[in-house]
């Protein structure tokens, strides 16, 4: 199953709205490197760990 990684979830001075969908791995390594490129985080195997705890399964959208 999908994982999603939404900024929303997260307190943010910039009110982010970024939502990551994918494989696991990809999310993890995209809300990583998001999270250190915008919001200032350290990328570091805790902030992932918190990302990957953090993730939800994704919803199927239904046509």
């Amino acid at each position: 199953m999908r994982k999603v990684a939404d900024c929303r979830d997260y307190p943010s001075e910039m009110n982010c709205t970024l939502t990551i969908a994918g494989e696991e791995q990809e999310v993890v390594r995209a809300a990583a490197e998001h999270a250190a490129s915008v919001h200032g985080h350290t990328d570091s195997p805790e902030l992932r760990e918190q990302i990957r705890q953090g993730l939800k399964d994704e919803v199927p959208q239904h046509a």
